[in-house]
């Protein structure tokens, strides 16, 4: 009878499990999974992408009692990738965000795991090396402040009594107060708040009864008073988490220009690591179910953009943008300042700082390093050979640039 029961609590567990696991992959921290962090090259037509985002971005499986359990292989902030669990802690919620399928109200199946009882599952999986990490989020059950307690015991009992030493990103829920803020951010290698919308009207749109200021915007801010004001020795592995936050994307309807203002104004102003974007799809049963869905082209532009204004020096005024406020979707945001700014003056490689060489089609971080390296080596590139060796894609880079005073020599893709 004793293992009987055995059997069917670990029935009963991993179906919980593929549920729980299910709903958190709409988030789409950690990608590259999903079409919107699909990598695609520079100057891909919208059809291009379109052909690319089917098959990518699917998450492995592992099959346990019979039940697919989603495994994501995630990147880490330091580019690494890991097989990673990503689950909520309970699918059942008390608010009602409108194009939410754990909404309050919404006729669906709700499972729930206890602090003690997920923390041995993914012990459990980890420890079979099934996975390398944990990205946990929830639904809100009993007001902010008790949820994020939840997470907290979660990862205490990994932390303190299972010992685990891996990678743990965890949610910050709206409402969290400061003090749970303070111990997320000595147990998590990364956290996270989704601000859902870029300003207070958008989100009225999308979750009329959040706060963007109060609930979402304000732990970020304390997320990033801490990094500032307390020594980072306290924080796991003796450094603070990164921060990240999550939009939803079309069915607001915001414009790119505010999904992209916000995002450079929490790059500059709050540390936020990385913003992810997630494109519209309309649940059923949801008040927002006969909304069109957002096309992922528009989803991956954003991630594009991001990119130019983190890690490219760009400003939000580099960037092209339609009279309604979108990014075109026929061409990536690099290769519309390249054909506006560069066509008529080109960059010259063999002069330019790393800045001006950020800002050529072709040439990413590690190609403008290796360009000003071998500058310093006096072996600077000479043709389109050369570029190729130290990692750019010469042929995108050659209508924007000039070498040693020259144009170089290419073929003009076809169209």
């Amino acid at each position: 009878m004793q293992n009987v029961c055995a059997i069917l609590e670990a029935v009963e567990t991993v179906d919980k499990l593929a549920m729980a696991c299910a709903g958190a992959g709409l988030e789409s921290a950690e990608g590259p999974a999903g079409p919107g962090t699909a990598r695609a090259p520079h100057g891909s037509t919208a059809a291009q992408l379109r052909r690319r985002f089917g098959p990518d971005g699917v998450p492995a499986a592992v099959t346990v009692n019979g039940r697919s359990i989603p495994i994501e292989l995630a990147v880490m902030p330091g580019g690494r990738r890991i097989p990673l669990l990503k689950t909520m802690l309970t699918t059942a919620c008390e608010r009602d965000c409108l194009y939410c399928p754990f909404r309050a109200g919404r006729n669906a199946r709700r499972v729930t795991f206890r602090p003690e009882e997920l923390a041995r599952v993914f012990d459990g999986v980890y420890r079979r090396g099934i996975v390398d990490g944990l990205f946990l989020t929830t639904g809100m059950f009993g007001g902010g402040a008790n949820t994020q307690n939840r997470l907290l015991d979660t990862a205490e009992i990994l932390r303190s009594r299972m010992g685990y030493r891996g990678y743990l990103h965890l949610k910050i829920m709206p409402g969290a107060e400061r003090g749970q803020v303070d111990r997320a951010m000595e147990l998590a290698d990364r956290v996270s708040v989704n601000l859902e919308a870029p300003n207070p009207e958008r989100l009225a749109v999308l979750a009329p009864h959040k706060g963007f200021d109060e609930e979402l915007l304000a732990p970020l801010r304390w997320i990033d008073q801490i990094r500032r004001e307390r020594p980072p020795q306290q924080g796991w592995r003796g450094r603070w988490p990164s921060s990240t936050t999550q939009f939803v994307v079309g069915a607001a309807p915001e414009t790119d220009v505010e999904l992209l203002q916000t995002t450079a104004w929490l790059l500059r102003n709050l540390h936020v690591t990385r913003s992810y974007f997630m494109a519209f799809d309309p649940v059923p049963g949801t008040p927002l179910e006969n909304r069109p869905a957002e096309d992922p082209v528009r989803e991956h532009r954003l991630y594009q953009a991001f990119f130019l204004l983190r890690d490219y020096g760009f400003d939000l005024e580099d960037l092209s943008f339609q009279p309604d406020g979108r990014l075109p979707l026929e061409r990536d945001p690099k290769q519309a300042y390249a054909q506006a700014a560069l066509s008529g003056h080109p960059i010259e490689v063999n002069r330019a700082d790393r800045t001006e060489l950020l800002r050529v089609p072709g040439i990413g971080p590690r190609g403008a390093d290796a360009i000003l390296r071998a500058r310093r080596l006096g072996t600077h590139p000479r043709d389109l050979q050369d570029l190729h060796r130290l990692g750019v894609l010469g042929e995108r880079a050659a209508p924007y640039i000039t070498l040693d005073g020259r144009r170089p020599r290419y073929q003009p893709r076809l169209l």
